[in-house]
């Protein structure tokens, strides 16, 4: 284990001297940032579209509750009681500006006369749907209707499949609490994801890391010091610190640019227990794809040349985002559920599952964990047996025949 720390500690160094290395650790976060303020420029017409001046002539006593509307939605108009008629009103000048008139005949018709300025706020007809609550009670209150009975009346109905009334009472109430804030679940699932391409992509790079040794013929000097597990176990071990190091770096940078940017309660939606556990699927998600790419490397003799094999391996992390749209959309279906038992998808299924379910199926998640650390300890031994012999091998990139000589010894 010495011999690994060693090695890590020499990765470590290797990389972190490299210019190319430190430069892309932090021009990732300042392209991010100067690509926000880009997209705020070309966006500065849009942004700074003038807020709708709305005047009301009200007969029914409703104003306060189109304030109340308009403050709730943050709709962002100006509000103003008027006494003019409309009759008075055939055209409307001045821009971003709009007249309603309220009375008894609009209660009767289902109508309110609407005047607005050619230059308006495109939103703006929509945000008057709004309105229809309102007048709906107030209508509903001048047929002599309690306060009960106008809940009662209003009250949407929801449609729950395989529920009886009180099971659906119960999950519609879930539902609504879900949706009051979904970041506060979604969030912790970004955060892990995130973390955990940084340090795949970082992963990645134990691809070149085994066939420069190999290239620059100096694999054997450093096989006569330390077996080729200790170099293995070195190499996953480094790579893993450099993309924590990788992680660190963004979120020093990024996480206070966007708390600024935002009203999102980040750190306290981020600072709970889940958040633990999905970083820990990430992990376990490296130490799975690290151990596969180390193996396949040694196969390689540059990464310039390598095979379909070796390809189609470096595209295994990717896998779980051909099926991104179905997981997302169904989190408890069949594909979602199947996807969380194998090895290549599981941390990455399990992780959009957890972060889209409400109720987690404890049951489903202990069997993708007892999958992806099994899949783990499977691959390290198997890695480490190509790895032994590949890491020699010099000319030319091993065959699939080869690879599958190499894990039979």
């Amino acid at each position: 284990m010495q011999n690994s720390l060693k090695v890590a500690k020499w990765e470590i160094k290797r990389n972190l001297k490299n210019k190319t290395f430190v430069i892309g650790l932090f021009i990732t976060p300042a392209l991010f940032i100067l690509f926000f303020f880009l997209a705020s420029l070309f966006s500065s017409d849009s942004d700074e579209a003038e807020n709708m001046t709305v005047y009301v002539n009200d007969d029914i006593g409703i104003y306060e509750d189109i304030e109340a509307v308009n403050e709730e939605r943050d709709f962002g108009w100006e509000l103003h009681p008027t006494d003019t008629l409309k009759s008075e009103v055939t055209e409307v000048n001045e821009p971003y500006t709009a007249y309603l008139f309220i009375n008894e005949q609009s209660l009767e018709e289902n109508r309110i006369a609407t005047y607005t300025s050619e230059e308006a706020d495109p939103l703006f007809p929509g945000q008057l749907q709004a309105l229809s609550g309102p007048v709906q009670v107030m209508k509903a209150k001048d047929s002599g209707l309690s306060e009960r009975e106008i809940n009662q009346l209003l009250e949407p109905v929801s449609f729950a499949e395989g529920t009886n009334q009180d099971e659906a009472a119960t999950s519609e109430g879930s539902a609504i609490a879900s949706l009051e804030d979904p970041w506060e679940s979604i969030l912790p699932g970004v955060f892990a994801g995130l973390i955990m391409l940084s340090i795949t992509f970082t992963g990645m790079a134990i691809f070149q890391s085994a066939s420069q040794e190999k290239k620059d013929k100096i694999a054997e000097i450093i096989l006569s010091s330390l077996t080729p597990s200790e170099l293995m176990q070195g190499k996953i071990i480094g790579y893993f610190i450099l993309g924590l190091i990788q992680v660190t770096v963004y979120i020093a940078v990024l996480l206070p640019f966007i708390i600024s940017q935002t009203d999102i309660p980040i750190l306290e939606y981020l600072l709970v227990p889940r958040t633990l556990l999905f970083v820990f699927i990430a992990l376990l998600s490296y130490l799975m794809f690290a151990a596969i790419f180390v193996g396949v490397g040694a196969t390689m003799s540059d990464v310039s040349s390598a095979g379909n094999l070796q390809g189609f391996v470096m595209m295994l992390p990717f896998l779980p985002f051909i099926i991104i749209g179905p997981v997302i959309s169904n989190p408890d279906g069949i594909l979602a559920t199947v996807s969380t038992y194998i090895p290549f998808t599981a941390p990455s299924v399990l992780l959009m599952r957890l972060t889209m379910l409400d109720d987690w199926p404890w049951i489903e998640i202990m069997i993708a964990f007892a999958v992806i650390i099994l899949s783990i300890l499977l691959f390290m031994k198997i890695a480490g047996k190509i790895f032994k012999v590949g890491i020699l091998l010099y000319g030319k990139n091993a065959t699939p025949k080869e690879i599958w000589k190499w894990i039979r010894m």
